[in-house]
């Protein structure tokens, strides 16, 4: 039968021993003609087991706990509890990679730490570049993507495709800074970093000044730019809103070769596919390694 709720449960029972010491159905179930039952005496004691005395039984006063002897080594003391926190270093901005001499000449960029910016227009292949050059890295490598940042608002998403306003830049500024001082932390920790961002040349101030501010002068940025109607063909790939209208992909297309003649390097890979042209990164990155750009 299941008791009412909030009624206590009875002792497991002891075999050889009847029903447990001080529980009597009979008191716990009154019939039609019983009275109300008196409440089970309970000890105050920590330690006491919560049950009734046995009838009969003398009630005695617990013995202390033995001294501790040479019989009895004394208990050791508790472990304090722990939260499994990790200091970690704090993030600063990133400084120039070092090359040491013997590196010099030809640097290995696949197994130094680096921050990186890959930027491009939109169809470019920022996002699967930097996804495949982070996954076959020597060294732990972190990809931000700037898109995946600003996505993070989910009630009261500006979409720039709706209208270009202050609330779209404060959200675009916002995931930018966001990116920067995840590289920051991550850099660190010795994890590299990869961020993929269409940062314009006529906007040195919110694009490669912003982006300089918020990891440091230690960022390598490059550039990944195709031809237009390459651009044109990835971009009716997509869906949602990270898919452009044709007009839009063109004049940002125009924009970007703005970069042609800046100093930065430019990998134009119209004819590479996504391993060709992450090796390409390598090879770049080698070079921006041992003569960083001046941007």
């Amino acid at each position: 039968m299941q008791h009412p709720v909030g009624s206590p449960l009875p002792p497991p029972h002891q075999p050889g021993h009847g029903p447990a010491a001080g529980w009597s159905p009979a008191a716990h179930h009154p019939g039609p003609h019983q009275g109300p039952v008196a409440p089970v005496p309970q000890p105050s004691a920590p330690g006491y087991p919560l049950r009734a005395p046995h009838p009969g039984a003398a009630q005695q006063a617990p013995s202390p706990p033995p001294a501790p002897g040479p019989q009895q080594p004394a208990p050791a003391p508790p472990v304090p509890e722990t939260t499994g926190h990790v200091p970690l270093p704090p993030g600063g901005p990133v400084a120039v990679p070092s090359v040491p001499p013997a590196m010099a000449a030809a640097p290995d960029s696949t197994s130094t730490t680096l921050a990186v910016l890959l930027i491009g227009p939109a169809g470019a292949g920022k996002t699967s570049v930097a996804k495949y050059w982070a996954d076959h890295r020597r060294v732990p490598t972190a990809h931000i993507s700037l898109d995946d940042v600003r996505e993070w608002v989910r009630s009261g998403f500006a979409d720039p495709q709706t209208g270009w306003n202050e609330h779209s830049e404060a959200q675009y500024r916002l995931a930018r800074r966001t990116c920067g001082f995840s590289a920051r932390n991550f850099l660190a920790n010795g994890i590299s970093c990869i961020l993929d961002d269409a940062v314009f040349p006529d906007r040195p101030v919110v694009g490669l000044g912003g982006w300089k501010r918020h990891v440091g002068p230690g960022l390598l940025p490059v550039v990944l730019l195709p031809g237009l109607d390459i651009v044109l063909e990835r971009n009716a790939e997509r869906s949602g809103n990270r898919r452009l209208t044709d007009e839009e992909v063109a004049r940002i297309h125009g924009r970007m070769a703005g970069w042609y003649g800046s100093g930065l390097p430019i990998i134009d890979n119209s004819q590479l596919d996504v391993p060709d042209t992450a090796q390409v990164l390598n090879e770049v990155l080698s070079r921006s390694i041992a003569s960083p750009p001046n941007w």
